[in-house]
């Protein structure tokens, strides 16, 4: 929220964006049984 309100604050932008930390892993569509799936991907 703060980077949104101050996006012309690029000092506070890099602050902010370096308590981030790791980002989230994501799944291998593989590793997902197909009842656990949302939706079928592709066409």
């Amino acid at each position: 929220v703060q980077a949104t309100t101050h996006y012309q604050d690029y000092e506070l932008i890099g602050k902010l964006a370096s308590e981030l930390g790791t980002a989230m892993k994501g799944l291998d569509i593989n590793q997902i049984s197909l009842e656990e799936r949302m939706q079928e991907r592709g066409w």
